[in-house]
């Protein structure tokens, strides 16, 4: 029997299958992970270049993840690299004009936030290949040179939300975003999927806090650089965990740090779930409070993107990380794993397999649509 959980507002449907057919980045180096140092020498005139959202290279996070995407590319191909961090929003479109003028080959620009001037800038310099990591610019199909690169994280969410369920000994958790956009949402939506479907499969009543699929709206971190509000985080995490939870996703880039010390300072009351990248590797000091990741295959995308416009086999169709294609998934769990039970492993591996062969589709209206 096929089950659909789906969030208010979906017009979406059973995408997340059809997308798995977008071609996979490669496979070389394990997904999500470290950002590492820069590149080799290069033996190319071949400039790649990348612009960060304000939350920097060093975020722990997507911004770091899709970093580690170039600097392996240039290792691999011998290119060169320019990059230029945002602090604000105000900053992308100069910094995008700023690797332009550069000479750079093709830009990567890291952010849904970016989206409007990256498609502004794709439009205006035809000869300069674009990929953006976590959006697909209205209008992008009418240009050659700009590349989506999503990932379906609603997917690899659902089975961090049934974990985050099983192992639950308040019957309460909790997620918060850094902003409400669609990157952000469609983790949250997963995850509350996960949730019910646990609850349904075993007849329990685990709640989510800080979030609310139906209404599309829930906890956010307050300001108005809440990305980088790592004490909002903290804020906002302690308020979930004042409420009982004792399971926390945060979706906030930097600022989901804060989280991370509530759940350290809670002498094991609250643990945590990490996203975009592993956290045990990315934020390791953190590890031993982390159940897992819902990792993101940035770098490898941002590689391959890299890869064919060197090729010159770049093509503006859009990639779409998903669970069949490894562009999304569960980070291993680390320290957790002699305390999560081999009977919930095992459920959470049916899961993924339920997912990837469409018995089970998970529904949101952020999901990509590339």
């Amino acid at each position: 029997m096929k089950k659909s959980f789906l969030a208010a507002g979906t017009t979406v449907g059973a995408l997340a299958l059809a997308m798995a057919g977008c071609a996979a980045p490669p496979g070389e180096t394990e997904p999500g992970g470290e950002a590492t140092g820069g590149s080799t020498a290069a033996t190319s005139d071949f400039t790649a270049c990348m612009v960060s959202d304000s939350g920097g290279f060093d975020d722990k996070s997507f911004n770091q993840t899709s970093h580690k995407g170039m600097t392996d590319a240039a290792s691999a191909l011998g290119i060169e690299t320019n990059e230029i961090e945002s602090t604000s929003t105000a900053d992308f479109a100069q910094n995008i004009q700023q690797m332009v003028d550069a000479g750079c080959g093709v830009i990567v620009t890291v952010g849904f936030l970016l989206a409007d001037d990256t498609m502004a800038a794709a439009e205006a310099n035809p000869d300069v290949d674009f990929a953006i990591v976590d959006a697909a610019p209205e209008g992008y199909e009418d240009l050659d040179n700009l590349k989506p690169l999503e990932f379906n994280t609603a997917e690899s969410s659902f089975l961090a939300g049934y974990l985050a369920a099983g192992v639950s000994q308040t019957a309460k958790v909790g997620t918060f975003g850094g902003q409400n956009i669609p990157t952000v949402t469609i983790f949250m939506d997963g995850y509350a999927q996960g949730v019910e479907y646990y609850n349904q499969q075993k007849g329990t009543d685990v709640q989510v806090l800080g979030w609310d699929s139906e209404a599309q709206d829930g906890q956010f971190v307050p300001g108005d650089t809440p990305f980088e509000n790592v004490q909002g985080g903290q804020q906002t995490a302690q308020n979930l965990a004042s409420q009982g939870a004792d399971v926390i996703l945060p979706v906030a880039g930097p600022a989901g740090e804060g989280a991370l010390q509530v759940a350290q300072q809670s002498g094991g009351d609250v643990r945590g779930i990490w996203v975009d990248t592993d956290g045990c590797e990315s934020a390791e000091s953190y590890c031993d409070i982390l159940l897992t990741s819902v990792y993101k295959g940035m770098d490898l995308a941002v590689q391959q993107a890299i890869t064919d416009s060197f090729n010159d086999q770049f093509t503006n169709e859009a990639y779409v990380g998903t669970l069949e294609n490894d562009g999304t998934g569960l980070s291993p769990y680390h320290e957790a794993e002699s305390t999560i039970p081999e009977e919930l492993k095992t459920e959470i591996e049916t899961l993924k397999g339920q997912i990837v062969a469409g018995e089970i589709t998970i529904e949101s209206a952020a999901q990509p649509q590339g």
